[in-house]
């Protein structure tokens, strides 16, 4: 179950899920300001797991790349 189901509060929820997308995105700087604002609002903030696959600095598997342009 997932932490916006067990909220009553839409703005707490919807702080969740926006920090889910940041998380997702590497986007340190944002996941702390929404954390300061879950804070704000009585609700702890879950911990940061990050994993290896959502790093953007790893390439995607089995994709090649674009080959140079010729006009």
């Amino acid at each position: 179950m997932t932490d916006e189901s067990q909220t009553e509060d839409p703005m707490v929820a919807a702080l969740l899920r926006e920090r889910e997308g940041y998380v997702q995105r590497g986007m340190d700087d944002r996941v702390a300001q929404v954390d300061e604002q879950l804070k704000l609002r009585g609700h702890q903030a879950p911990a940061a797991v990050k994993s290896e696959e959502s790093s953007r600095s790893t390439p995607p598997k089995q994709r090649r790349q674009r080959g140079t342009e010729t006009t």
